[in-house]
C-alpha cells in the first residue's frame, strides 16, 4: 500500500510502478509516485515503458526539461513506438522546442494517428508554418471527410491566419460526400455559432433539417440561434423540446435566452436548481448576474469582491519588461484572433505558455506561483457551497490554461468567464498610452457580462492596468476591458485549475 504525504492512499498497486505512475495521475499525487517511479526505470534501465511513465509525472510536475530527456531515452529504447514518439514531439512542442521533425517521426510510424496529425498542425503554426499546416489537414480531410476533429482545427486555424469567407469550408466538401452525417452537422453548426454566424448558421441547421436530421442537439442549436438574433417565440417553442432531461449546457443556454428575454425571475427559478448540483461551474456568472439585478443578498457571499479581488506588483520578480515583451511578440504567430475567444483585434498565443522552457518564461512562471500561493493564502475560510472557497487549499497551484494576448489599435477583450479555471488573472507587460483617449480606455472591468445579454449590469470594479501588475479573481466572475483607440497591449494570462478532491 502506498500512501501519499497527506496521508491519503494512492492506490492498492502493489509493487506496479507503471500502475502507481497512472494512479497518481488521476488524483495529483505525481511528486509522491515520482520517487518511485523513477527509482524503477534507473533499476530497469532497459524498460522504456518505466522511462515513459517517468517522463508523464515530470510533465504533470511541469518539468518539462527532465520530461523530455526522460522521453528521449525511451525512444531510444523503443524507436518503433509511436505513443512514445507523440510523446516526445508533445512534451517538446510543449516546452517551446521546434517539434516538427518528432512529430513527422511519430506519423511515419502511425500515420493515420489524429492526435499526431493534429499535434504537428500546431507545432507548424508555433515554427510560423500554419499556411503548411491547413495544406496538410485538406490533404487528410480529402481521404477522411468524416474526421470531425480535423474539421475543427482546420477551422479554427485558418480564422488564426485571418481567413473568413471560406474558414469552415471543410465541412461543406465533407457534407458533399456525407449529406446525412449527424455529426458532422452538428459540428459545422457549432464552429459557424463559435464565429457567431448566426446567419450561417441558421442556414447550415435548415440544410441539416432538409437532409432528414433530427434530434434534441439540432432542436438545442436550433433554439441558440433563434435566442441569439432575437426569434424569442420561436427558441421558448425550441427550449421546450429540449428541457425535459436538461444538462448543464442547456440549462446556461436556457437561463442565457430567460436573460436575454427580460424573465429575470424566470432566469433565476431556472438557474436555481443547477448552483446546488456538482455540474454548477458554468452557471455561477449567471447567478451573480441575476442576483444583482433582483437585489438578492447572496451576491454579497458569491462575490465579496474587498476579499476575492487581489492586485499586485511583480515588476522586481520579472524579467526586464521590454525583454520579455520582445519574446512574447515571437510567439504570436496568428493573424488574429482565435476562434471562440474573448479577444478582439488582437491575437492569442497557442499551446502552453508557462510550459514553455525559456528562462524569461519560467521565470514569469515561479513570480506568477508565489503570488498565487499568497493570493489562496489570504482567501476566506472554505465554503463547501461557494464556487471559489469550497477547494482544498492544501495543493500546489497547477495551471488550466496560460498564454500571452497581444491587442493593438481599437483591441479589447469582450466581457467573459472562465469555467474550466478556479482562479483567473491579467499579468501586464506592455501598455498603450491611453491618456489623450479619455478616463479608463483600455482598463480591466470586473463583474459587468457579455454585452450579448443585454443586461443593464456595470461593473463593479474598473482596475487602471500597469506594467509589472498582476490582477487575480475569481474564474466564475465576468471580466473584459475597455476599448482603446491606439497601440499595443501586452498581457499574460492564465487560470489556476481547481484541485482534484
Amino acid at each position: 500500500m502506498n500512501i501519499t504525504t497527506d496521508g491519503r492512499r494512492v492506490a492498492d498497486v502493489g509493487n506496479d510502478p507503471a500502475q502507481l505512475a497512472r494512479r497518481a495521475l488521476i488524483d495529483q499525487t505525481e511528486e509522491t509516485a515520482l520517487p518511485i517511479v523513477e527509482a524503477a526505470a534507473t533499476r530497469n534501465a532497459t524498460d522504456a515503458r518505466l522511462w515513459q511513465w517517468t517522463s508523464l509525472l515530470l510533465r504533470s510536475l511541469d518539468r518539462r526539461e527532465e520530461a523530455i530527456a526522460a522521453m528521449d531515452r525511451a525512444a531510444q529504447l523503443c524507436p518503433t513506438d509511436p505513443s512514445i514518439a507523440h510523446g516526445l514531439a508533445h512534451v517538446s512542442l510543449e516546452a517551446g522546442v521546434d517539434a516538427v521533425p518528432l512529430f513527422d517521426r511519430a506519423m511515419r510510424l502511425a500515420p493515420n494517428n489524429g492526435a499526431i496529425l493534429l499535434g504537428m498542425a500546431a507545432a507548424e503554426l508555433a515554427q510560423g508554418a500554419g499556411g503548411h499546416a491547413v495544406a496538410r489537414l485538406e490533404t487528410v480531410l480529402n481521404a477522411q471527410p468524416l474526421w470531425i476533429e480535423g474539421h475543427e482545427q482546420i477551422a479554427k486555424l485558418r480564422w488564426m491566419l485571418g481567413v473568413r469567407d471560406d474558414f469552415a469550408g471543410s465541412y461543406e466538401k465533407a457534407l458533399a460526400k456525407a449529406p446525412q452525417n449527424e455529426m458532422l452537422w452538428i459540428s459545422y453548426i457549432i464552429t459557424l455559432l463559435h464565429a457567431r454566424d448566426y446567419r450561417g448558421a441558421a442556414a447550415a441547421l435548415a440544410r441539416a433539417r432538409r437532409a432528414g436530421v433530427r434530434g434534441r442537439a439540432i432542436d438545442l442549436n436550433d433554439a441558440i440561434i433563434r435566442s441569439e438574433t432575437g426569434a424569442m417565440a420561436e427558441a421558448d417553442r425550441l427550449f421546450s423540446n429540449v428541457l425535459a432531461a436538461p444538462d448543464d449546457v442547456t440549462a446556461v443556454h436556457y437561463v442565457r435566452h430567460l436573460l436575454r428575454s427580460g424573465r429575470i425571475e424566470q432566469a433565476g427559478a431556472a438557474m436555481a436548481p443547477w448552483i446546488a448540483s456538482a455540474a454548477s461551474g458554468a452557471m455561477w456568472p449567471y447567478a451573480a448576474a441575476i442576483w444583482r439585478l433582483m437585489g438578492d443578498e447572496r451576491l454579497s457571499w458569491l462575490e465579496p469582491y474587498d476579499s476575492l479581488i487581489s492586485v499586485v506588483d511583480l515588476t522586481d520578480q520579472l524579467p526586464p519588461l521590454e525583454v520579455l515583451a520582445d519574446r512574447l511578440r515571437q510567439l504570436h504567430q496568428a493573424q488574429s484572433q482565435q476562434l471562440d475567444q474573448s479577444v478582439r483585434s488582437g491575437t492569442q498565443t497557442d499551446g502552453i505558455l508557462f510550459a514553455n522552457i525559456d528562462p524569461l518564461i519560467q521565470q514569469v512562471r515561479r513570480a506568477v506561483v508565489s503570488a498565487v500561493e499568497a493570493y489562496i493564502a489570504r482567501l476566506p475560510a472554505r465554503d463547501p457551497k461557494h464556487p471559489t472557497l469550497a477547494p482544498r487549499r492544501d495543493r500546489r497551484p497547477r495551471f488550466a490554461g496560460s498564454w500571452s494576448v497581444r491587442l493593438h489599435g481599437a483591441g479589447y477583450h469582450a466581457n467573459h468567464v472562465h469555467p474550466a479555471g478556479w482562479i483567473s488573472s491579467a499579468l501586464y507587460i506592455a501598455l498603450p498610452d491611453t491618456d489623450a483617449e479619455g478616463p479608463e480606455a483600455g482598463w480591466l472591468t470586473l463583474g459587468q457580462p457579455e454585452i450579448e445579454l443585454g443586461l443593464s449590469i456595470k461593473p463593479v470594479r474598473t482596475i487602471r492596468p500597469r506594467p509589472g501588475q498582476l490582477v487575480l479573481f475569481p474564474s466564475t466572475m465576468w471580466h473584459g476591458t475597455i476599448p482603446f483607440a491606439h497601440g499595443e497591449r501586452l498581457t499574460i494570462a492564465f487560470d489556476v485549475a481547481q484541485p482534484a478532491v
